[in-house]
């Protein structure tokens, strides 16, 4: 969060004929090793495109569920029918172990449904333009060693639970060309480098942003959230672990994506009315741990929370049924 006391590469269009001349001629791509990856715990009230990975997984594994990114009743009710036939504890979490179960060996040349998981996850976390056909062919194969590389780990172009657990906790940016309900702002000090959040909490907060876009109050305009891989970044006290959003204040004449500056809620051009209702969606669509900003009505409303220096935007913090910080476990 911006300035506060609080504890605590997208590559697109031609991306793969890159890989393939880098493939071709043996040369390695920037190698930054994950020590920190781990499987993110998702849960009902999860969303995203680690949920989709996790119904397309269990579509493979025979269970029947909508692949839609939304951990439902239904997911939820598949997870356990799941852990069940495999002896896992039946939560309806999807942990290390259960994530363990799902995440199937891949191999050039697979043909089914976990090999549309890895290629909608290395679209969304690379910004490539794969097609999601469930043929784990060259473009594929080319992607995988790509990534590895990426992450630093074995450049073998097989999918294991190595290359599976980085991809999945590897971040994505907030901002997705064909999403016109959502859009990324520089910050005054990260610039354009911090629109990276984990799949949940981009997926929550693009459903949210949808809700708000759908009654005519405009897109949702992100600011801060985290560094492709985490870790510190200048001028905030948290928004190291992917889930922290900074979004920017509701605007009455709509154009929190092409109003030239920033307001704050002193501000004659700040909504309240339309903020509220940001703020609603946002916990309507997502599992937050707490919201601060310091409205004295919205506060008031038991909306959010005050926090010193958060006067002109939203802090959103979402969270995980388990997560290894407690500041993020909800």
């Amino acid at each position: 969060m911006s300035r506060s006391a609080v504890p605590m590469m997208a590559v697109r269009g031609g991306v793969l004929l890159v890989v393939a001349w880098l493939l071709l001629v043996g040369g390695s791509l920037t190698a930054q090793a994950f020590p920190q990856a781990a499987w993110p715990t998702q849960s009902k009230g999860s969303r995203g495109a680690d949920v989709e990975a996790i119904q397309q997984l269990l579509v493979h594994a025979g269970q029947t569920v909508a692949v839609d990114g939304d951990f439902g009743s239904g997911t939820d009710a598949a997870v356990r029918a799941f852990q069940t036939a495999r002896g896992l504890g039946a939560d309806g979490r999807v942990g290390p172990n259960t994530w363990g179960a799902l995440a199937v060996s891949l191999r050039q040349g697979d043909n089914n449904n976990a090999v549309r998981a890895l290629q909608r996850q290395l679209n969304v976390k690379r910004g490539l333009g794969l097609s999601v056909d469930g043929s784990f062919g060259p473009a594929t194969y080319a992607a995988v060693v790509d990534f590895q590389r990426h992450a630093g780990i074995e450049d073998n172009g097989e999918v294991g639970p190595i290359t599976w657990r980085n991809l999945i906790w590897h971040y994505q940016l907030v901002d997705r060309p064909e999403v016109a309900a959502i859009c990324t702002k520089a910050s005054d000090v990260n610039g354009d480098s911090a629109h990276w959040g984990t799949a949940a909490a981009v997926g929550q907060l693009t459903a949210a942003a949808g809700r708000v876009y759908s009654s005519g109050l405009g897109p949702v305009a992100a600011r801060d959230l985290s560094f492709e891989h985490g870790g510190n970044i200048p001028d905030h006290a948290s928004h190291e672990v992917g889930l922290d959003a900074d979004v920017q204040l509701m605007r009455n004449d709509h154009a929190q994506c092409t109003g030239t500056s920033r307001i704050s809620r002193f501000d004659v051009q700040y909504s309240r009315t339309a903020t509220r209702e940001l703020i609603q969606a946002i916990r309507a669509t997502g599992r937050v741990k707490v919201i601060f900003f310091n409205d004295p009505v919205l506060i008031s409303e038991g909306l959010v929370q005050s926090q010193d220096n958060h006067d002109d935007h939203l802090h959103v913090r979402y969270c995980e049924s388990v997560h290894p910080n407690s500041s993020y476990s909800c």
